[in-house]
């Protein structure tokens, strides 16, 4: 397992690349739809 990027929902990095790149995201708005990263506490979010 790779590095958890987003505590509150466990998502890791390789979650997050792997949708990007399957998906073809551009917005963290998109991220967030597609592995909930980022949609608990906003801190994982820059």
């Amino acid at each position: 397992m790779s590095e958890i990027i987003c505590h509150c929902m466990n998502v890791d990095r390789e979650t997050i690349v792997k949708a990007i790149k399957e998906k073809n995201l551009t917005t963290v708005e998109e991220v967030q739809d597609a592995t909930s990263a980022g949609t608990g506490c906003g801190g994982c979010i820059p």
